[in-house]
């Protein structure tokens, strides 16, 4: 009977950490997607990535079932390319947020 009740209270402690450590995250991940819509949304665009967005949208509206093969192919490495060169006209450098914790743990534990 003791067993049993240990058992139990393991199960219970174990499915309540697990519930507030993923409380404790999942606002932090809504709050970020909110945020980076916010972001696209306010941003103004270079001409030069007008332009490529503007070759996507053209390409995405095309009818590809009568192209051949070949013609595909330059599709889809035309779209890598134009991809490519628009995250280098955008710019930035992309942190994860796990990055950050651990360069913020390791300035403490520095410091």
């Amino acid at each position: 009977m003791k067993i049993q009740t240990i058992i139990q209270m393991k199960k219970t402690i174990t499915f309540l950490l697990v519930t507030f450590i993923l409380s404790l995250f999942v606002p932090t991940l809504s709050y970020a997607i909110n945020e980076k819509k916010v972001e696209e949304t306010t941003s103004v665009v270079p001409v030069e990535a007008q332009k490529l967005i503007s070759r996507l949208e053209e390409i995405k509206a095309m009818d590809k079932t009568t192209l051949t093969k070949p013609e595909k192919r330059k599709l889809r490495k035309e779209v890598r390319k134009i991809n490519k060169n628009l995250r280098v006209v955008n710019g930035g450098i992309y942190v994860s947020v796990g990055a950050i914790i651990l360069v913020a743990l390791l300035l403490v534990i520095l410091l």
